[in-house]
């Protein structure tokens, strides 16, 4: 199965994405690893939700849930 880079689309085997790892650092991911479409980004004072309409929730901390919005921030 392709993986995609999460923050500039394209397939993460293809070409140097160091400029992307240092990115994401920083902001939340913008595609989908597993399909490549556009994730539903929300970003709040406490961290970070990403959406994909397939694959559903990315939390803050690398998971996919196909349950809804996970919270990108601390549990409260």
């Amino acid at each position: 199965m392709e993986t995609y880079c999460d923050r500039c689309g394209e397939p993460a085997a293809d070409g140097d994405h160091a400029a992307c790892r240092a990115a994401r650092e920083m902001e939340p991911p913008r595609y989908c690893p597993r399909c490549r479409r556009r994730m539903i980004v929300q970003v709040t004072p406490l961290g970070w939700t990403a959406r994909c309409s397939q694959h559903g929730a990315l939390s803050q901390h690398g998971a996919l849930s196909q349950h809804g919005a996970l919270d990108g921030g601390p549990a409260s």
